[in-house]
């Protein structure tokens, strides 16, 4: 066994059981009745914290192998954004079943008239293909290319779900603040790197 192998096969175990940890404390939560006095609020912003935090870690990976030449570390990174889609979907419906108890009606009008669920959903509609197509079957019908392009949309769907925790927060708090630098360092480094490559491909290429 190579030793990038040896890390991947000790490091697997350790990231399920770090993305599964929310969802056993949620568990716990609901099952000892301490979901505070409000339980549809909290448990709706447990989980959209979880899946922001996740989907920041997601966007990391890639930043975090460039710094470091660590390949190993990309192996995690389609598994830590099914994990953070998991949590969005479980934020979603906990809105659509708890809050709004599946009355369609007012849901539409809540993505309509409330800016913050507009922007939330517009985050999740760019991270659905992603999940759907997130297999390596996917990505043979696809072709790499085009499976690269389409991934991309995790960077705005990674700037909304930011906005989105923003807007829903009264005034202005500080952890929505340092979710967004998070988010737009993460960002700035991967423009700034593929500039970089650009001009370093375009550089060699001239005469």
């Amino acid at each position: 066994m190579t030793p990038e192998n040896r890390i991947r096969w000790l490091a697997k175990p350790v990231v399920w059981l770090v993305c599964l940890a929310p969802l056993a404390q949620f568990v716990w939560l609901i099952a000892t009745n301490d979901l505070g006095a409000n339980p549809q609020e909290f448990m709706n912003r447990f989980l959209g914290d979880w899946a922001i935090r996740l989907l920041l870690v997601a966007l990391a990976v890639t930043p975090l192998r460039m710094l470091t030449d660590w390949n190993v570390v990309l192996r995690f990174r389609r598994l830590l954004g099914l994990f953070a889609f998991f949590y969005i979907y479980l934020h979603l419906a906990s809105y659509v079943a708890l809050d709004q108890v599946f009355n369609w009606g007012e849901i539409w009008k809540d993505i309509v008239k409330r800016w913050y669920i507009t922007v939330g959903v517009a985050g999740v509609l760019c991270l659905l293909p992603l999940a759907v197509t997130s297999t390596k079957g996917w990505i043979k019908r696809l072709g790499g290319r085009n499976w690269n392009r389409l991934h991309k949309l995790v960077y705005p769907a990674g700037a909304l779900a930011c906005l989105h925790f923003y807007m829903m927060r009264k005034g202005v708090q500080l952890e929505p603040i340092v979710y967004a630098v998070i988010c737009s360092s993460l960002l700035a480094f991967r423009a700034a790197y593929w500039l970089r490559r650009r001009t370093t491909a375009r550089t060699s290429s001239a005469p």
